[in-house]
């Protein structure tokens, strides 16, 4: 059976991008993309709608502003970065997933009736 790319829950998109420009700095649309790819080992493989659809949200709400820039080939390109509501964003989230992600590792490991 071939393993499918993960289909991403509502608001995963935006913490995914917020903790890439936190930690890795300004980058274009394509460059966050690329990165997310590479830290999800390719489990996450995201077209230009999803991401700039994404981008154009986080800017709406002030957690990103964007400045044009040249890339590393010579390209005029649209930079991204965190601002200071953004980072208070994402402590918010992270802490929501953490939290999420360790109630469903208690609910996934229960053992099954009988075995208690």
């Amino acid at each position: 059976m071939a393993s499918s790319k993960l289909d991403l829950l509502q608001g995963t998109l935006d913490v995914m991008v917020l903790q890439t420009l936190a930690t890795m700095g300004d980058l274009h649309g394509y460059g966050i993309a690329r990165r997310i790819e590479q830290a999800s080992g390719g489990e996450v493989l995201l077209n230009q709608g999803t991401i700039y659809a994404a981008l154009v949200r986080l800017q709406q709400r002030g957690w990103i502003s964007a400045a044009w820039g040249t890339s590393d080939n010579n390209r005029k390109a649209k930079y991204y970065s965190i601002t200071k509501d953004g980072r208070k964003q994402l402590t918010k989230d992270a802490a929501y997933w953490q939290r999420l992600s360790s109630v469903m590792g208690r609910v996934l490991s229960m053992p099954a009736e009988g075995k208690l």
